[in-house]
């Protein structure tokens, strides 16, 4: 017996190192844009900070990244400060998060933290210093244990921007200028003395110099602050200034619009350094290279000075839509317009599209038009999302579409407080259709073969039967109305809310809650295979009913990102798109147990085979034989007897059986599984081969 484990244990290894784990989600590559809002580094670790996605960590100088977020419960970060071996992260909403372990694992640290909104911290000496959104300074003088608000004439106190050189601490606010204190914060004074821009978005210390970024470009204190001069030839007008970094000799400067700009004599002069059109919201050094985080379109590294960059992808992008038109899988994001890619997303492209909004919000096909519904109206593309018209410019110019459903030879858009639009496939005219809709936020619309549906927030749904001439509300049962998500199967209509799943069978007229196994009930997309609904929740991943929603499960296995606002089906694959990290795939073999019909064919005698495959990764088949009605379970054991796996415990009639097991969670090795029917007991060895 032990010989056999070797060999089963060698044939692990083999097998694991020759066979990608597929039994899980996998992230896709991309799309590999995203918001970067913070830079430091550890040692030989670089860590950058995103809005959505988290955490990432280098330890090969920016070659590859890695996300660290165990225990990062706020992934939005807005700064990064190292002390010595501690690493603080602040956030926005979650307070200020501290990593002793080089960002393997994060730890909340907000006692006496009052406001959580956090967008700024530095370090100074054993003080560590958080600026808020709204309650100015805290300061703790034991690495976040404790915090004590800090703000004696700091009069302005939505602090943007912090800095120090020892003996001063600076505090750039969103209103009011720059503030000093020379006492550890017990204390503050203004120092704007030539100070023309009081909107601070970054300061940066270096040597004697204090610079500042600000709306109205970059301005420069010898004098620890106490008087300022604008240091702007050769800034693009009116940009405003969201990062700064030294390197050597070299000042850099992240625009608004206007991409990286460098200065070699302290920014007296500035020329452009790359990454034109691009806004830049973080700048950092480390030895000879620059690494820029920009606005939607990922992070950037640069070992010339400026000179040239490269595009280092952190699959960090904030995906609200998907769908599909043949061959072609289409991303929508928050923040960087339309992507596609045409193999199952290995590869990702931009379109370049000229949308007037960068939001895109939702998708609705119709043979070879796709219609996307952003910031700004409806847009269409005949050709896969390669390029786009306006499709919405007459009748919703500048409204933000939330929804979108076709009907017929009808598309209806669902909007931000403009209520309902109808327009004809073919044609780009719009007409508001908001008869008796009383609540006009609409965030989800659906078809069935006789009504249109429109959930909205705060009136529940309402439903049309006349092709949107006129709704009538329908929420009776609805204990949430707020309705993200509306999807049909034949004659079930599903609602996803705040509250949960609703289930209606009458066309709406009455809503039965369906949230057995659902352990996070906000839910915000749904996707169909069959009759199997997936639900996309925020903060709880994805979920799978076969049912009809009567019990759910989870099936998150390798999905490190819970926030799901998109789901699509194509081929044998399930798509979700999160908030912070792009696009993920599973197969849909992993979640979806098969069940065959029982034979026709009587068996005239209990009997248990051998599963197939075996070994098996992740999927086998078991199946038995019963020669009378009986009570059935079947179960699956561990090498030390714990019960590990129920695959069914029901009343079976006369028959031969087959049933999948999906091991997906589970670890390699040798397991058991054993049918019990009566007085019937037999026992048969697997093993899982990852």
């Amino acid at each position: 017996m032990k010989n056999f484990y070797s060999v089963v244990l060698c044939l692990i290894n083999l097998i694991a190192s020759i066979h990608e784990l597929n039994a899980q989600w996998l992230q896709t590559n991309g799309p590999n844009d995203g918001l970067t809002s913070a830079f430091t580094t550890a040692g030989t670790n670089l860590f950058v900070g995103t809005r959505g996605s988290g955490v990432f960590r280098s330890t090969n100088n920016g070659t590859t990244w890695a996300q660290v977020n165990s225990g990062l419960t706020n992934k939005c970060i807005s700064d990064l400060v190292v002390s010595n071996t501690n690493i603080f992260a602040g956030t926005e909403g979650g307070g200020v998060f501290l990593s002793t372990n080089n960002g393997e694992s994060w730890t909340q640290v907000n006692t006496g933290l009052t406001n959580t909104t956090v967008w700024s911290l530095t370090v100074n000496g054993t003080n560590l210093f958080a600026g808020t959104w709204g309650s100015g300074v805290f300061r703790s003088t034991n690495n976040g244990t404790k915090w004590d608000q800090v703000n004696f004439n700091l009069v302005h106190n939505s602090v943007s921007a912090l800095a120090n050189n020892g003996t001063n601490i600076f505090a750039g606010t969103s209103s009011g200028g720059v503030f000093r204190s020379t006492n550890n914060g017990t204390s503050w004074n203004e120092v704007n003395s030539g100070l023309t821009s009081n909107s601070i978005f970054k300061l940066l210390v270096s040597g004697t110099n204090i610079f500042a970024g600000t709306d109205g470009g970059v301005f420069l204190s010898i004098n620890n602050g106490d008087s300022w001069t604008k240091v702007n030839t050769g800034l693009p007008p009116y940009s405003g200034i969201y990062s700064l970094a030294v390197n050597g000799t070299n000042l850099f400067a992240g625009t608004g619009g206007g991409g990286v700009f460098r200065s070699t004599n302290n920014g007296t002069s500035w020329i452009q350094a790359g990454l034109t059109n691009n806004t830049v919201y973080a700048l950092g050094s480390s030895n000879t290279n620059i690494f820029a985080g920009t606005y939607g379109n990922g992070l950037f590294l640069s070992n010339n000075n400026g000179i040239s960059w490269a595009q280092v992808g952190l699959a960090n992008t904030d995906v609200r839509a998907l769908a599909f038109s043949g061959s072609y899988l289409l991303a929508g994001t928050s923040g960087n317009n339309i992507f596609f890619s045409t193999d199952n997303g290995t590869n990702w492209t931009k379109s370049e599209t000229g949308l007037m909004s960068v939001n895109v919000w939702t998708f609705a096909v119709s043979g070879t038009n796709i219609f996307a519904g952003t910031g700004y109206y409806v847009w269409l593309s005949t050709n896969n999302g390669t390029t786009w018209e306006d499709d919405g410019k007459y009748g919703m110019e500048f409204t933000d579409v939330w929804a979108l459903a076709i009907s017929g030879t009808n598309i209806f858009a669902g909007t931000k407080n403009a209520g309902i639009f109808r327009s004809t496939i073919t044609g780009n005219n719009w007409t508001q259709v908001n008869t008796g809709l009383t609540h006009t936020y609409v965030h989800s619309l659906a078809t069935s073969s006789t009504s249109i549906f429109a959930g909205t927030e705060g009136g529940g749904i309402f439903r049309s039967t006349n092709n949107g001439a006129s709704w009538t509300q329908v929420s009776a049962g609805l204990t949430s109305t707020i309705v993200w998500t509306i999807t049909v199967i034949g004659s079930n209509i599903f609602a996803g809310t705040d509250a949960g799943v609703f289930l209606s069978t009458n066309d709406g007229s009455s809503w039965n809650q369906v949230n057995n196994g659902l352990t996070t009930i906000d839910v915000r997309c749904f996707a169909v295979n069959g009759v199997n609904i997936f639900a996309g929740t925020y903060g709880g991943g994805v979920f799978l009913s076969t049912d009809n929603g009567t019990n759910w499960i989870a099936i998150n296995t390798g999905l490190t990102d819970m926030v799901v606002p998109a789901l699509a089906v194509s081929g044998a694959n399930l798509f979700a798109g999160t908030i912070g990290s792009g696009v993920w795939r599973r197969p849909l073999s992993e979640m979806i147990t098969a069940v065959e019909e029982p034979s026709t064919e009587l068996a005239t005698h209990f009997s248990l085979n051998q599963n197939y495959p075996n070994p098996f990764n992740p999927a086998t088949t078991i199946s038995f034989s019963l020669p009378s009605k009986s009570f059935v379970s079947l179960k699956i054991f561990d090498l030390i007897g714990r019960d590990v796996a129920t695959i069914f415990s029901e009343e079976m009639s006369a028959g031969s059986y087959s049933r999948t097991w999906n091991a997906t969670g589970l670890t390699s090795g040798v397991y058991f599984y054993r049918l019990q029917a009566g007085v019937f007991i037999k026992t048969k060895k697997l093993i899982l081969l990852r």
